[in-house]
């Protein structure tokens, strides 16, 4: 690898966690990207000064024959634009080749929903595995009530602390994308399976000092992948077929929006920045319709 580039990518890292306030799974893939670029670049430059566009649409025409997945070169243009823009703002370049280069549009496909009956059979199962009064069938349902309630991201639950409720109001606090905090509302169902879980949170031994809400078995914070793990083996059998914490943010944002509710309402729940981001689920909304319609319409 390009030496240079490699204390740079290092630096670059440095300044996406502590001033731009990245998220650490963004910071580990920016970093990731350019030690990539920095391994197509050795033996192509002697000075990172030297770099341009040209060689960066090399690189990126490169890395389109290892991964040809279009959200891949989307992200990975844009974690060398980002670098090149600090590297200029830095001294390091004295323009910015990265400026103009381009990758193509991720293709945006509809997120798949679980229908309701579909996750009533899940609260069921669940409610009744929790009704043995085992602490972690009671956890459980919490945290599948919870993700469902609320729209938050796996990361988003996991780090909740007990100082983030408030349950006089039933609302939570998360740490969202870009360390930006939102208030989130929850409802009725959410709030008795948060209370049915507090009721047995110390049987996890958690340390005096330990502020996590969700525990493992040795009462240290639950980690994002038993969270995925759990939610996917209970969606596994659905029939959309779909796995994992974001389909439940998929599944809340639409129903939401089938229920009659305010897009921007529906944008500040989820913590998107962009109200574009959120109008996905209204294209759910209406290919729903739209199938049901076909289904019921004598004359469709």
């Amino acid at each position: 690898m390009h030496s240079e580039v490699v204390a740079l990518a290092d630096r670059f890292a440095d300044h996406l966690a502590t001033l731009r306030g990245y998220s650490a799974n963004t910071v580990k893939s920016y970093h990731s990207d350019v030690l990539d670029l920095a391994g197509f670049l050795e033996g192509k430059i002697d000075k990172f000064s030297e770099l341009d566009l040209a060689l960066l649409r090399e690189w990126l025409w490169q890395v389109s024959q290892r991964d040809a997945a279009n959200s891949t070169l989307a992200r990975k243009s844009a974690a060398i634009r980002s670098f090149t823009a600090w590297c200029q703002v830095e001294g390091v370049l004295a323009a910015d080749p990265g400026q103009r280069l381009k990758s193509p549009k991720s293709a945006r496909h509809l997120p798949k929903v679980v229908s309701k009956e579909s996750l009533q059979d899940i609260f069921d199962h669940l409610q009744t595995l929790a009704g043995t009064g085992e602490q972690v069938a009671i956890r459980n349902h919490f945290i599948f009530e919870m993700l469902y309630a609320t729209g938050v991201r796996v990361s988003e639950i996991c780090g909740l602390d007990v100082l983030s409720l408030d349950l006089d109001r039933n609302i939570i606090r998360v740490i969202g994308k870009g360390s930006k905090e939102r208030v989130v509302p929850f409802g009725i169902p959410a709030k008795d399976a948060l209370r049915a879980y507090l009721a047995v949170r110390e049987s996890f031994n958690p340390a005096a000092q330990e502020r996590a809400l969700l525990l493992n078995s040795k009462g240290k914070r639950l980690g994002v992948r038993s969270v995925y793990q759990l939610v996917a083996e209970l969606l596994a059998d659905t029939p959309t077929g779909a796995s994992g914490p974001h389909t439940l943010r998929h599944t809340a944002a639409t129903h939401l929006l089938d229920g009659g509710a305010d897009l921007r309402a529906v944008q500040e729940l989820l913590g998107h920045a962009s109200l574009g981001t959120t109008q996905i689920y209204t294209h759910v909304s209406v290919e729903r319709l739209r199938e049901g319609y076909k289904n019921a319409h004598p004359r469709a």
